[in-house]
């Protein structure tokens, strides 16, 4: 999910001759998870990611543009194929489980920070950092677009009533997937993760089919 919002990432110049663009992402978005956002320092990313600020600066900009590339390269790394998977499931009931499910596995995952960045990160941005709470912003916007895009697809393949409001129901979702995320981080499993979403989605399809929403 990318956002027109994004921050774009600075081209590097002058970074060490053994900088991993790749590795030094994953350290940065470890850091940025464990402190937040506000609280990380260029010391403190500096020293995870084995280089100096200037190194830091000139391949990445400044810490905002750092954040922004850490969360691109976090939706792309654990996302994207989940999110493929809901837009292209035949079936809306099952593409709702499915999405549901995965998201239970990546938000506990032990390769993948502990709750989605992009959830938890609007947690701890002041208005000062501005640009970074706009592009958050937009990328949850997305989030529920994503939603909104795949039940307009379920009315048109005749799976759901032509009335159902998709827009509403795409809020509701997205709004469960947030409450997973900060469940999530709060230490829940992913087999409770799975029967919160499996519960939440079978309702809403319930009622979707009955033409209550």
């Amino acid at each position: 999910m990318n956002s027109q919002e994004k921050l774009v990432p600075l081209k590097s110049k002058g970074r060490p001759r053994s900088f991993d663009r790749t590795a030094a992402l994953e350290q940065a978005l470890d850091v940025f998870w464990r402190r937040g956002y506000e609280p990380t320092s260029i010391s403190d990313l500096c020293a995870a990611m084995g280089i100096k600020p200037p190194s830091l600066y000139a391949a990445f900009g400044n810490k905002a543009q750092l954040f922004m590339e850490a969360v691109d390269y976090y939706e792309r790394t654990y996302w994207d194929a989940a999110c493929d998977r809901l837009v292209e499931s035949g079936d809306i009931s099952q593409a709702i489980l499915r999405f549901f499910s995965d998201a239970a596995e990546i938000l506990t995952s032990n390769d993948a920070p502990c709750g989605c960045l992009v959830v938890l990160g609007a947690t701890n941005v002041s208005p000062e950092s501005q640009e970074v709470h706009m592009a958050l912003r937009a990328l949850r916007l997305q989030g529920r677009k994503l939603f909104e895009v795949r039940l307009i697809k379920g009315i048109e393949d005749g799976q759901l009533s032509s009335d159902t409001d998709t827009a509403a129901l795409g809020v509701v979702l997205n709004a469960l997937l947030g409450g997973m995320s900060l469940q999530a981080f709060d230490g829940a499993s992913a087999q409770e993760l799975q029967c919160i979403g499996s519960a939440a989605s079978a309702v809403i399809y319930s009622s979707l089919t009955k033409g209550n929403i």
